[in-house]
């Protein structure tokens, strides 16, 4: 009897001494008991240099959320300034975190890193008008149709709305791409307010019961909207969204091409806009 075997497509990997894998088991514990001492530490000094280290620590964030947003952005877009400007929102994230909230700091930093990507890319306007008209277009064709029909409405049944084949209707999502460059915090704001995502979550400490039932609404509308999407567009939404797979580890879940992930997320964003305009 030995250890467990894993293989690829050479053949079986050799084994991993346990030795080797206990040694490492104790070093990642020794990291994680650091950062939490880190976080105690920096919770109760506030000092920029403490700040600092967390910042350097969770910096791989930062690269990570960069190249998903960047995933088919116009090619003048650079990642490094995506990074800059994603690290301003992990600074962010640091000085507002509240741990005794019971948020894990990563879910919520990432939603601060893209928004203040997000941020920076709206202030550019990089995205013509004539794109952001075209997708209004098409909100509306979704709003009026799924109104009507009190269903998702299928993609040949959206076509005939707009005056156009299938096929136009797949190159039209791809062009609209641009616009479905988006976070979940974006498409709450779609339908109330401007609180982010993350600014959304329960503060059982909030003096006011009034703005709390407000956020837990919101999270409601969120959520009951993307269950109204069709299948394939709810499995897209909640893979990249919740599971954090990018468009490609996507595509080979669901056996298509990335480009065609990226058509199936714009009709999905476009649809939950949709869906949460009409909740105003």
């Amino acid at each position: 009897m030995g250890g467990p075997q894993t293989r690829d497509a050479a053949g079986p990997r050799q084994r991993v001494p346990s030795t080797a894998r206990s040694d490492a088991a104790e070093r990642s514990a020794d990291v994680e008991a650091g950062i939490v001492a880190l976080w105690r530490a920096y919770g109760g000094q506030r000092q920029r240099v403490l700040r600092d280290r967390l910042v350097l620590h969770y910096a791989p964030l930062v690269k990570y959320v960069a190249g998903r947003v960047g995933t088919g952005l116009p090619s003048h877009v650079d990642v490094a300034d995506l990074i800059q400007s994603g690290i301003f929102g992990l600074v962010d994230a640091i000085e507002k975190f509240e741990p005794e909230r019971g948020l894990k700091f990563e879910t919520y930093a990432m939603q601060r890193i893209r928004g203040a990507i997000l941020d920076d890319l709206r202030a550019q306007d990089w995205v013509p008008r004539s794109v952001r008209s075209r997708a209004r277009d098409v909100e509306r064709a979704i709003e009026r149709l799924e109104g009507k029909l009190q269903r998702t409405a299928s993609d040949p049944e959206l076509a005939t709305e707009l005056g156009i084949d299938v096929g136009e209707l797949r190159d039209l999502f791809a062009q609209l791409q641009l616009t479905s460059v988006v976070a979940l915090d974006e498409l709450i704001a779609a339908g109330r307010g401007s609180a982010s995502l993350a600014e959304t979550l329960p503060d059982e400490r909030a003096e006011d019961p009034v703005a709390n039932l407000v956020d837990r609404d919101s999270r409601r509308q969120l959520a009951e909207a993307i269950a109204q999407l069709a299948e394939r567009d709810r499995v897209v939404v909640t893979l990249y969204y919740f599971e954090n797979l990018t468009l490609a580890e996507i595509g080979r879940v669901l056996g298509v091409t990335e480009s065609r992930v990226c058509q199936l997320h714009t009709r999905a964003v476009l649809r939950l806009r949709a869906k949460l305009a009409e909740q105003v």
